[in-house]
């Protein structure tokens, strides 16, 4: 009688039964491998064919900077090489542009702060119009306690 070898248990592998991944439909704009101290962004140059100096140069002038094509190299396939912007990373009418992140925080604080002033004259405005007998914004507080257990 032949005896016949078998695998050890140990050795088998089950990726063979495994359920295949779920399916999701691709990324239209791949994220950019992370760099120490700097922030990503895609900033659109064209739209609709028609290009956007005007948005561009704002925002190189706020401080953001192209990226380099050889400093993302895993996205040399999906740049596009019939680009005006050779060397970097343009895909879709969007240009691949980092700044460091003191800027972003720094942008993040002004806006706030410009908000949180027109909120204020908003308040202000209306509060302004506001008639004791009649007032717009009524302050209530209110409490809760609990009883005593036995």
């Amino acid at each position: 009688m032949t005896e016949q070898i078998r695998e050890k248990r140990q050795t088998a592998s089950r990726e063979a039964d495994a359920r295949p991944a779920k399916w999701m439909p691709p990324q239209l704009l791949p994220d950019p491998t992370p760099e120490e101290g700097y922030a990503f962004r895609w900033i659109r140059i064209s739209m609709m064919n028609d290009d956007d100096p005007r948005n561009i140069s704002a925002k190189l002038r706020e401080g953001w900077e192209p990226v380099k094509l050889e400093e993302q190299p895993q996205m040399q396939l999906l740049a596009d090489p019939a680009s005006r912007y050779k060397d970097n990373i343009e895909i879709g009418g969007l240009l691949l542009c980092k700044t460091p992140i003191e800027f972003v925080q720094q942008r993040n604080k002004y806006y706030e702060q410009q908000s949180e002033a027109q909120t204020n004259a908003v308040d202000n405005n209306l509060m302004r119009q506001s008639d004791a007998r009649m007032p717009i914004f009524k302050e209530s507080k209110s409490s809760s306690s609990f009883g005593k257990g036995s």
